[in-house]
């Protein structure tokens, strides 16, 4: 029976993968789909599994989601993988899954790593309600973004890239305020990890001042209650 699983990655240490995700990979699907060949490749020679892989990726996913759909529901068992953690997930696979629910294909997703969890959960701020917001915008529509999570009452997860991680905490240093507590997490489950703590102004200096390196996850307090209150008081 034709099916589609969505597999989620490690996101840096090679053991933070399920074994229902190894047998899967290793018995039940026909053809492996990866955001990025030659890293899906390393992570399934690395548990000694042998599958046909092919690429589905940011810059293709437009072109190959409907042909892959196509496939899968002439009788395929295929699954995804995105380089590290959920697939769709900030990553390529909301296009192909939508697809596939198009013609009718059966989508199993597997639960599994994702950076943002621990993140959240390690920074010390509230996690009992939190907005997951990704990467801002680069360019157009950015200010503007950050404006309205301002006043945001809630813990906010963003993705960060080493190069923007100083001006991103300036501008949100500038745009929430410079004392907002904030956590910057990097190199998740690798030897490295680093979880750092302080202000939006704290933070913003130090990673502006040093180079950074790995994948990142801002975690930034809500606006307080007050200052939503006084906001809404001024707009009316």
């Amino acid at each position: 029976m034709s099916k589609l699983f969505l597999i989620p990655t490690p996101i840096g240490n090679l053991e933070d993968i399920t074994l229902r995700a190894l047998r899967i990979l290793k018995e039940e699907v026909d053809l492996v789909l990866a955001e990025d060949t030659r890293t899906t490749g390393n992570l399934l020679r690395h548990y000694g599994i042998s599958k046909k892989i092919q690429a589905h990726h940011l810059h293709n996913e437009h072109q190959t989601a409907s042909n892959y759909a196509n496939l899968i529901s002439g009788g395929l068992r295929v699954a995804y993988l995105s380089d590290a953690g959920s697939p769709g997930i900030s990553d390529p696979g909301f296009l192909l899954v939508r697809a596939c629910i198009e013609k009718g294909v059966d989508v199993e997703s597997l639960p599994g790593a994702t950076a943002f969890v621990p993140a959240l959960v390690n920074s010390g701020l509230p996690c009992d309600r939190f907005l997951f917001e990704g990467f801002l915008p680069h360019k157009k529509g950015r200010q503007t973004r950050l404006i309205e999570l301002s006043s945001y009452p809630f813990t906010i997860v963003f993705y960060e890239s080493p190069h923007r991680i100083g001006k991103s905490l300036t501008q949100m240093a500038e745009f929430f305020g410079g004392e907002r507590r904030a956590c910057v997490s990097r190199e998740l489950t690798k030897l490295f990890e680093e979880n750092r703590r302080g202000t939006l102004a704290e933070l913003a200096q130090h990673f502006s001042s040093n180079t950074t390196k790995g994948e990142i996850v801002i975690i930034v307090e809500g606006a307080s209650k007050k200052k939503t209150i006084d906001e809404s008081e001024d707009d009316q």
